[in-house]
């Protein structure tokens, strides 16, 4: 199967993890990063939600 084929959130962490072992960071220093950003979207998702 295509990448282009997978879903999107498929593609995107694919995308990310490139980005992240081309600038070779630090597995320590993604998994704080990705913490600040999961709940970065999870306000934003609650935020969305409360207003439909």
């Amino acid at each position: 199967m295509e990448l282009q084929d997978e879903p999107e959130s498929v593609q995107l962490a694919v995308d990310i993890i490139y980005l992240l072992e081309t600038h070779k960071i630090e597995p320590h220093i993604v998994l704080e990063a990705l913490e600040i950003i999961r709940k970065d979207y999870e306000q934003k998702l609650h935020l969305k939600t409360m207003n439909k």
